[in-house]
Formats: structure tokens, C-alpha cells, sequence
């Protein structure tokens, strides 16, 4: 089954620990209007091996818009599309190829991930207007029982900030589902910046089920359980392993015209044609068109979107899947990337 509990807390960081010990986590106290809560960030996997991980500096999505109208405190959150519930995948994040593994500590500065979370949160904490919102699944309150790092009663808090589908079956499958990623996320007010921290254990598969988040196509096809090397974004890709094969790399959402004529442009990265049969297209809702015909080596191709496709103004998310049904690329873009008619958004990557 997945996460019992999945929600978001929205409230000010005012105190931190660095991970140490045998179950490392990156411990941080947050003040929900005078309510405290911990977030504990697991930034070393069970089996020891390094943590994958991606920050986004300047943090464009759609979901920030929805974020900032939350008041402080913990919400609970469907995982479902269309709300604020994080999904690497479906709700692209990001590419698979972005995430890279970095130990929990190493000598030199800014070379572990202790430190690159602890500098996004040490900036926050002296900034008074800096929010976080941390993704995952709530524990507590815990009675009278006093927390363990910071000594607030009743002990109450928010883990597993981190990917929560794609676990290998064993200990962790259970907790496998879509819409219910875990993730810090840091807003900067004052300088209209937004900040997000993700994170994925290396034996976690990243094509998972849309219905339970199970693996659907391992990391290691000969070793299912243990991890590899990531997705290399300069190499070209397989057809076996289709992340990254064909790239939407531009889409113009909004016309000067109406009714509006909506394009997507595709790239084949491949050195041979692709074939698009049974390809589809999906928008921010999941609705879905089927494509047809083929790219050739290195080309692009302009696709005309229909209905019931619609790439909405107020920004979205645009995915393409093969014939398989495994994602092979996704981008977003916000409401300010599509405010002026008649231009078309780039996307890189």
C-alpha cells in the first residue's frame, strides 16, 4: 500500500542538525505558526549506498503557484494530478539523467549533501519572509513523548522527503504509489526565487506502474535490486531504455488567434528514424493523444495538439510516452513562461 499519511508542511525554518550516525538524517525545526514540527531528511540509503539527488536553484512549475497560496501549516494531500502531490515522473520534476549520487559527507566544501542542504536551509533560516515546504509522510503527535533532537512536546513530524515509488520488491514495496513523492521546497519572497531539493535512493527503478508506483523496468536488468549508473543525458539512448530517445524541446501554448493553435516540437536524438506509432502525448490533467508517422535521424517534427490535449495558459506540464507506455520525456512551464501570446516556450535538456 502507499504512504498512510501524505502531506505538505508550509511554516518557518528556525533551527537544523546535520546528519549524523548509523540511520543518517538531515534534521530541521519548523515553526507552524508557533507549532513546531521536525523534518528529517534521509540523506543515506539503508543499504549505504549514496543518495541520488537534484537541486534546482531557480525552481520553475506550475505547482509554486499553487504553494503560495497555502496557509502555514500541514496539509494532508491527495496523490492525484492536478493538486499540489509531487511525482518525479508523471509531474516532471525533472529528467532522470539530472539526478547524480553525492556521499553524506566529504572533505572540501560543498561536495557533500550535507552541505548543499544545509546551505538552502541556513540562507532560509535568516531570511524572515523564507517559507519551506516539505513533502512526505507525517508522523504524531507523539503523546507526551518529547522529540528527540530538539526536545518540543508532543513530538510530531514529516519524513520520507524523498522519491517514494520504483522500490524493488522487499522491504520498501509497500510503500510504493504514484503522487506521493517526497521533497523540500524553499521560497525566497524577496527575491522571487524559488529553491527545490529532490532526492532518490539508487535502487529505486525510475519507470514505475501509473496505478501502484511498482518497478516496471528495473535499473539493472540482470540485477534488479542493486544500484547503477544513472542515465548518462550525453549518451544516446536505447530503444530498451527510452529515456531521453525523443525530446520535447518547444511548445507554443498560447496563439494570437482563436480558436488557438497549439504545437509541441519533438527531436529525435537517434541516429536512425523513429517510428511514433502508438506514441501519445499527455497535458497536465492526463488527457491523452495518440501519434502517428515517424521522425527521422536527428530531426524534429512540429505536432499539431488535439483534442482532448489542451495546454492550458496558466501553465502545465506536457509528457511523451512511446508504444509501451513508458515516459520518454517531460517538461513544464509556468503561467509566466506562457503570458505572452504568439511566442513559443524553448525547454532545454
Amino acid at each position: 500500500m502507499p504512504l498512510n499519511n501524505y502531506a505538505v508542511l508550509k511554516g518557518r525554518p528556525i533551527n537544523n542538525r546535520l546528519a549524523t550516525g548509523s540511520s543518517p538524517h538531515y534534521q530541521v525545526l519548523v515553526s507552524e505558526n508557533g507549532t513546531p514540527y521536525r523534518i528529517a531528511i534521509n540523506v543515506r540509503s539503508q543499504d549505504g549506498s549514496e543518495v541520488e539527488f537534484l537541486v534546482r536553484s531557480r525552481f520553475e512549475h506550475p505547482i509554486t503557484a499553487q504553494l503560495a497560496e497555502l496557509p502555514e501549516g500541514l496539509h494532508a494531500t491527495a496523490s492525484r494530478p492536478g493538486g499540489v502531490a509531487l511525482d518525479f515522473i508523471r509531474g516532471n520534476l525533472m529528467q532522470p539523467w539530472e539526478l547524480k549520487p553525492l556521499p553524506i559527507s566529504a572533505a572540501g566544501p560543498d561536495n557533500d549533501l550535507n552541505e548543499k542542504i544545509d546551505s538552502y536551509i541556513q540562507r532560509a533560516m535568516s531570511d524572515e519572509e523564507a517559507m519551506i515546504y516539505a513533502f512526505g509522510e507525517t508522523w504524531g503527535p507523539e503523546n507526551d513523548k518529547a522529540d528527540q533532537y530538539f526536545g518540543f512536546k508532543p513530538g510530531r513530524g514529516i519524513h520520507d522527503i524523498h522519491f517514494n515509488q520504483g522500490n524493488p520488491s522487499g522491504k520498501y514495496a509497500s510503500q510504493n504509489g504514484p503522487w506521493q513523492d517526497g521533497g523540500l521546497i524553499l521560497e525566497f519572497p524577496r527575491e522571487q526565487q524559488w529553491v527545490a531539493i529532490f532526492m532518490k535512493f539508487q535502487t529505486q527503478a525510475w519507470h514505475s506502474d501509473d496505478v501502484d508506483g511498482s518497478v516496471i523496468v528495473p535499473r539493472d536488468q540482470d540485477h534488479p535490486n542493486l544500484p547503477h549508473t544513472p542515465v548518462d543525458r550525453d549518451a544516446i539512448p536505447t530503444f530498451d531504455v527510452p529515456d531521453g530517445l525523443v525530446r520535447i524541446i518547444a511548445a507554443y501554448v498560447n496563439d494570437v488567434k482563436t480558436p488557438e493553435r497549439e504545437t509541441v516540437t519533438l527531436l529525435n536524438t537517434a541516429d536512425v528514424p523513429v517510428d511514433l506509432t502508438g506514441w501519445q502525448i499527455k497535458d497536465k490533467q492526463k488527457n491523452a493523444m495518440v501519434l502517428s508517422g515517424s521522425i527521422t535521424a536527428g530531426a524534429t517534427q512540429v505536432i499539431e495538439i488535439r483534442s482532448p490535449v489542451t495546454l492550458s495558459n496558466k501553465g502545465g506540464i506536457i509528457t511523451l510516452l512511446n508504444a509501451q507506455g513508458l515516459k520518454v520525456h517531460g517538461v513544464s512551464y509556468t503561467k509566466e513562461q506562457a503570458k505572452q501570446p504568439g511566442r513559443t516556450i524553448p525547454f532545454q535538456g
